[in-house]
């Protein structure tokens, strides 16, 4: 291997600060050697550039290698483990030749590593020797993140061990300075670049962890020993089983059905038409108040999140409060759907709903609660109301918003995965299939929270060979819908992209121009300490856009657990004054007061006064919308399952024509069967 040293970009860096980064250059050299022989980008050492092989990309040996790998039609395993390993080499990359612009400091991070990479060996082994000896072990500190121990290291043999112990400190103590280094020398920027270069720096230091390999995971060893082998051979039925099925296995399905455990709370279907089902749901006390609620769930779910077991059902809560609750249900699309346009969503969605609820009630508004981009949709429909006639404003009483994003200047990690190019890649997508696969945003939400929805059930399917946990939130993650072509393209260039709901005037929807700052009712708000998708300061700026008075609430854990959290799982909130007597987020929580329990207590005391007095329970349905079916419905239960006939039809049909448009049509078929 030629001296590093003398490589372009290289000239002058001392070998000792390039010895740092051997493993790297002996990676570089394997590749070089194993996968065609690389030059170097035109221009970057004087010489013109040799020609390219098929198939390579133009950069270097790993980005060719990486580039192959994520093109190759074989890549099953990347609908498992949807990690972009090109964009992790490039990131690597970057952070490589940042740190060689700047030879003395990377020097100086070195030594530094070195140092306490020596301090850290001598300690483990210093222990493991006290420990022998049986005399008194030096007392260690804590110090893991917020307090918590790491979970993925909780078994026994890291620290009783002196292998893996010294292996799961080498670990943590490189991921901290390669997560440092990306911080310390991005030069104070914040760029669309900089946050995904550290994102997918983040992915790599999680998917390195050495509990995620067999042969480092005590564990797994421990139970292939104690089963005699049968838990590799479950593992690799798990795997087989995941590589067919196109997908990562996060909970057990057998364990769940929508409607016998899930979604079971009483109620009836009383309005269908080709985008929703709205659900009226029978009442649990004597008396209930007189304004009911409707319910608008993202249309990228299913409504059931806030419906699930009994025990962590916000519907059956509220009904149990004295509240009147009606439901939207929304069709998972298909291809014929392909132009269905995101007004429809809104008139034929929460508009129709209010009308059918209004109807049955006899009420002279609803209380509207919108959760994630159900709540964005809400403030869209609010806003066009308001710019109609009284009579339609007064449709709506005071909303609530759960977790949802008005302004979308500031989306969290989420921006990663946004950008005008990835768009038109989404775009094209759809144009061939009419539809966003719900896979899609399956494996984006997945990627926000790697350890805990990928690793975690790479290590329990796979390497433990056990069968995924039965858990009702994970069995709704992974029950995901398809996304209508035109409506979701507007969705997501008019929202993430250009941001033009904070911009008056700038959305029309029949000729009415929409203003956030026209809403004057009082409004609920709820963000989550920890959400990965509505970061909670984004959730809090509504506060801001409107012209109403504005209750917002904290409420502890992430996107789905902080909201999902009935009183016997609630692990706190917080509340201030009105959100607008505050001039940002930060100054809010400054002066928000701690509760303990569930913000659902919050919810309610607040609602209760805004929805009018305590009547006698309307009957489920009427004359004009009687009831159709049992709750939860037809279109919840619409998922690739209820396809596979269709797609085995397909598959038989190409096969008899033997030709290659037939076996097209079939994986096509397949595909969209497939897609949750």
């Amino acid at each position: 291997m030629p001296d590093s040293g003398e490589k372009a970009g290289q000239k002058g860096v001392p070998n000792s600060v390039l010895a740092v980064f051997a493993p790297f250059e002996a990676w570089s050299e394997w590749l070089r050697n194993n996968m065609g022989n690389m030059t170097a980008s035109p221009g970057s050492n004087g010489e013109e550039a040799e020609a390219v092989p098929e198939g390579a990309t133009a950069s270097d040996s790993l980005m060719s290698a990486m580039q192959k790998l994520s093109d190759s039609p074989d890549n099953l395993m990347g609908n498992i483990i949807p990690i972009n390993w090109m964009e992790i080499s490039q990131a690597l990359q970057t952070l490589h030749e940042r740190q060689m612009s700047d030879p003395q400091r990377t020097m100086q991070v070195a030594t530094d590593y070195n140092r306490r990479l020596f301090e850290t060996t001598m300690k483990v082994w210093s222990d493991t020797a006290s420990r022998f000896s049986g005399l008194p072990r030096e007392e260690e500190e804590e110090e893991e993140e917020e307090g918590k121990p790491d979970k993925r290291f909780s078994d026994p043999e890291w620290e009783s061990n002196p292998y893996y112990k010294m292996l799961k400190e080498t670990y943590l103590l490189t991921s901290e300075y390669i997560l440092k280094e990306a911080e310390e020398t991005d030069d104070g920027q914040d760029t669309e670049e900089e946050k995904r270069l550290k994102f997918h720096l983040k992915l790599f230091v999680e998917a390195m962890a050495p509990v995620n390999f067999f042969l480092t995971n005590p564990a797994a060893i421990k139970r292939a020993i104690d089963t005699r082998g049968m838990s590799l051979a479950d593992g690799a039925r798990n795997l087989a089983s995941d590589l067919e099925e196109g997908r990562l296995s996060m909970v057990d399905s057998d364990a769940f059905e929508v409607g016998e455990n899930l979604a079971t709370t009483p109620g009836k279907v009383v309005y269908r038409n080709e985008l929703i089902e709205l659900i009226q749901y029978e009442p649990r006390t004597e008396r209930v108040y007189e304004v009911p609620i409707l319910f608008i769930p993202p249309w990228i779910n299913k409504y059931y999140i806030v419906d699930l077991s009994p025990e962590n059902s916000l519907v059956k809560y509220l009904l149990e409060q004295g509240f009147q609750m009606f439901m939207i249900s929304w069709k998972n699309p298909d291809a014929s759907m392909a132009e269905t346009k995101f007004e429809d969503y809104m008139t034929l969605g929460p508009l129709e709903a209010v009308d059918v609820a209004l109807e049955i009630t006899g009420a002279d508004r609803v209380n509207p609660v919108g959760y994630c981009i159900g709540g964005t949709l809400l403030a869209i429909m609010m806003a066009y109301l308001a710019a109609g006639d009284d009579e339609e404003r007064r449709k709506l009483g005071p909303p609530t918003f759960m977790v949802s994003l008005q302004d979308f200047s500031e989306v969290g990690e989420l921006s990663v995965f946004i950008d005008e190019p990835q768009v038109e890649f989404m775009e094209m997508q759809m144009m061939e299939r009419g539809y966003l696969g719900g896979r899609n945003l399956y494996n984006v939400f997945n990627l926000l929270r790697s350890n805990d929805l990928i690793w975690a059930n790479v290590i329990n399917n796979y390497l433990l060979g056990q069968k995924p946990p039965a858990f009702d939130m994970l069995y709704w993650n992974s029950d995901s819908m398809r996304q209508a072509r035109d409506a979701m393209s507007w969705y997501i260039r008019n929202t993430y992209l250009e941001n033009n709901l904070v911009k008056p005037g700038k959305i029309e929807f029949n000729g009415r121009p929409l203003d956030l700052g026209e809403i004057t009712d009082d409004i609920y708000a709820v963000g989550a300490e920890k959400d990965h998708i509505v970061p909670w300061r984004s959730a809090w700026q509504i506060s801001k856009l409107t012209s109403a008075n504005t209750h917002f609430t904290l409420a502890a854990g992430g996107h789905i657990a902080g909201m999902i959290a009935p009183p016997q799982k609630g692990k706190g909130y917080w509340t201030s004054e009105e959100a607008i007597s505050y001039k940002t987020a930060e100054e809010w929580r400054e002066n928000a007061e701690e509760h303990e329990g569930t913000w659902w207590y919050d919810f309610t005391e607040w609602l209760a006064p805004r929805s009018g007095e305590q009547v006698e329970p309307p009957q489920v349905g009427s004359e004009k919308y009687p009831p159709i079916e049992d709750a939860p419905g037809t279109y919840v239960r619409e998922t690739h399952a209820t396809e596979a006939k269709a797609v085995s039809l397909a598959e038989q049909e190409g096969a008899r024509a033997g030709s290659q448009v037939g076996r097209q049509g079939a994986e096509f078929a397949k595909e969209g069967a497939r897609a949750p």
